[in-house]
């Protein structure tokens, strides 16, 4: 979901900046004929909405992006809007603060587009934090102004009525139930397509988008970045001898056990059968081999509850690791010598990992299914 509020960070930066800018010449055209007070705060507020859209848009576009930006942003895409309506009450337009009919509109796009961070804590703070500033701004005015003497007839934005004001606050609530809802199907829909129903690792198509991003981000920032593709050995004939129910159990066993031997910024995903891939973002070659190592350790030691057998078992990996840069600058030959070196981890023997051209060093032969005493 971080990956996708990154993305989504990017596309409301960029609908932001194309809002902003027609927001600019809703008050632009009207200047020449109009200078009221009200056009030129309008005015105001817009260009600062749009210098601001620019920034933020500048930033994520050179690839910055961290988790509480889009937080910060939609806290400032809120208070932009209650900043504009606050500015008329400080101008004694008391009216046009309670019952604009433009700008208090500008909250819905500002809630709308806080579920397009793919964050519930975000949407439930933007909605939040309109409900209290706008509920604030009706509070003082009601609280300062008579609002409804004669004084302000016409009552060019309508005469000042609870109810209506009540009304605004339900629907500002039901926007905010509404683009939390979305996030949390938006969620689980995501969760679903990127995710391993077997063993809840992360799928091939999740890892590919991931590997490139990975790829991209290790050769922007000039960091090392590892890949390994690991196999379960002999897991065919695990298969054939313990049938298919246990082949399900003993992959759920070492998905757990692999992902729980890896950092949480690491990427672990299911690639095929009983193939798993692995991506160490910041990590050299040397550390690499190391915690897959330390991996493969784990796994040889760990113990495998067949289903309805009332028997146990041991199964062993064979892994490949390639690194970014000394082993390649593309995604496809970091997997593929990755792989190239998993084949050779095969060929030596099994149970063992390849970092580099003749490296792991043999292990102790043993059977790859060992009933435990």
């Amino acid at each position: 979901m971080l990956d996708a509020g990154a993305e989504g960070e990017i596309l409301v930066a960029r609908i932001r900046l194309l809002l902003t800018a027609l927001l600019v010449l809703i008050p632009l055209f009207a200047v020449p004929s109009n200078t009221s007070i009200e056009t030129l705060i309008g005015l105001g507020t817009a260009l600062a909405a749009f210098l601001l859209a620019i920034s933020v848009y500048l930033l994520v576009r050179q690839g910055f992006y961290r988790p509480w930006l889009g937080m910060l942003t939609s806290i400032l895409d809120v208070s932009m809007v209650s900043g504009a309506l606050a500015m008329f009450l400080v101008v004694d337009l008391p009216h046009t603060a309670v019952n604009s009919r433009v700008v208090f509109e500008v909250y819905f796009l500002a809630i709308a587009a806080s579920c397009l961070r793919y964050d519930v804590r975000i949407c439930l703070v933007a909605g939040l934090l309109t409900l209290i500033q706008y509920g604030a701004i009706v509070w003082y005015a009601q609280s300062h102004w008579d609002l409804n003497n004669d004084m302000f007839a016409p009552f060019r934005y309508g005469m000042f009525d609870w109810g209506s004001q009540v009304s605004r606050l339900v629907i500002l609530f039901a926007a905010s139930i509404l683009s939390t809802a979305v996030v949390l199907r938006a969620q689980r829909l995501r969760r679903l397509s990127t995710s391993d129903r077997l063993t809840g690792l992360m799928n091939r198509g999740y890892f590919d988008e991931r590997m490139t991003s990975e790829v991209s981000r290790a050769r922007r920032y000039n960091h090392p970045m590892s890949v390994a593709m690991i196999d379960v050995d002999h897991f065919k004939r695990f298969n054939d001898t313990m049938g298919h129910a246990a082949g399900d159990a003993a992959l759920q066993v070492l998905a757990s056990t692999i992902r729980g031997s890896l950092r949480q910024s690491d990427v672990i995903a299911r690639y095929g059968g009983e193939e798993f891939v692995v991506i160490l973002p910041m990590t050299p070659l040397g550390v690499a081999v190391d915690k897959i190592e330390a991996m493969r350790l784990e796994v040889a030691s760990q113990v495998i509850d067949i289903p309805k057998r009332g028997v146990q078992a041991r199964l062993t990996i064979s892994a490949g690791v390639a690194c970014l840069p000394e082993d390649g600058l593309e995604e496809d030959d970091l997997l593929d010598l990755a792989d190239r070196r998993l084949f050779q981890a095969k060929q030596e023997g099994r149970n063992k990992v390849v970092g580099t051209p003749g490296s792991g060093r043999p292990r102790p032969s043993a059977s790859d299914i060992r009933p435990v005493e």
